[in-house]
């Protein structure tokens, strides 16, 4: 892992010391081979940073779903530090990248794969590298990558701030809440028909692997419930999230009444959307806007 880190390290002591450098993105072995990573052209070691992680779906990797998401876009924009990471490689079937997320997605073939020690390893080799604000570190994860954000909301959450699951869904056990508050965000099409808005079972579509998720509003209440919010006056507003859609097709409701410190759960809902939506281009800048805005209490 040392040696894999040994350019990055070098590269962050050179822009503390002020070499100025555009906005950069690079290979970073974590050690399961490079990973995607961009940092701000401003980036500074006297300033600390967010960091966001974007979490691709299955059969997918992390530099397509950047494409997809363009959520790197906005580093500078925003200043944060970025990473998409690829997950593990079936060794049987068609060999699609996977998240060992939940029973329902995606881990079909029991790899016994950790991708939630893995993805919290590289959260703490960025934290050594660069100047990382603790109180923002983020999640983003499409499908199988929102299964995957789930899961490390609830096993991390003295490490994660906020997450965006666009089209996961949370674990569909009975659970003890997490020792801390996580803000969460869902994102969901009304249409979808691979992870169901209103929750299913993998196994339809798998070939009988897989097994059973909630749905967008089951797992949003379900941490509500964990972050103490209150269910009564929950907030609605609207939003424009999918390009293909006319107007404001997004609903969105908000617990945030009562929560815990640093903790709240929040629901979009994309209007007749599918599972893959076509974007508004507002969209990636809504994403990280509401990140930036869901800090950890401590």
């Amino acid at each position: 892992m040392k040696k894999h880190l040994f350019k990055t390290i070098i590269l962050g002591s050179l822009i503390g010391l002020g070499f100025a450098f555009s906005s950069m993105a690079q290979d970073i072995n974590f050690g399961r081979g490079d990973v995607l990573v961009k940092i701000p052209s401003t980036y500074s070691n006297s300033d600390s940073y967010p960091l966001v992680i974007l979490l691709h779906g299955y059969t997918s990797n992390g530099r397509r779903i950047d494409n997809y998401f363009k959520v790197s876009d906005f580093v500078d924009d925003y200043g944060f530090l970025f990473v998409a990471p690829d997950g593990t490689q079936e060794t049987t079937g068609r060999q699609n990248r996977f998240w060992n997320a939940s029973d329902a997605c995606c881990n079909f073939f029991d790899s016994e794969v950790d991708d939630s020690g893995y993805i919290r390893s590289i959260i703490e080799e960025m934290q050594k590298v660069y100047n990382v604000d603790g109180r923002r570190i983020y999640l983003i994860g499409h499908s199988n990558g929102g299964f995957m954000s789930y899961r490390m909301a609830y096993e991390h959450s003295d490490k994660i701030s906020a997450i965006v699951s666009l089209a996961g869904a949370n674990h569909s056990d009975q659970r003890d809440p997490p020792p801390n508050a996580v803000h969460i965000l869902q994102i969901h099409g009304t249409n979808d028909r691979i992870i169901d808005f209103q929750g299913g079972d993998t196994r339809e579509y798998f070939n009988g692997r897989g097994g059973r998720y909630p749905g967008a509003l089951r797992s949003v209440r379900r941490w509500a419930d964990y972050n103490g919010c209150a269910e009564a006056g929950a907030g609605r507003e609207l939003r424009d999230l999918e390009a293909s859609l006319p107007g404001h097709e997004t609903g969105v409701l908000k617990f945030e009444i009562g929560c815990k410190e640093g903790g709240s759960a929040e629901l979009w809902t994309i209007a007749s959307g599918v599972h893959s939506p076509m974007f508004s281009d507002t969209f990636a800048a809504q994403v990280v806007e509401w990140l930036l805005a869901h800090p950890k209490n401590n």
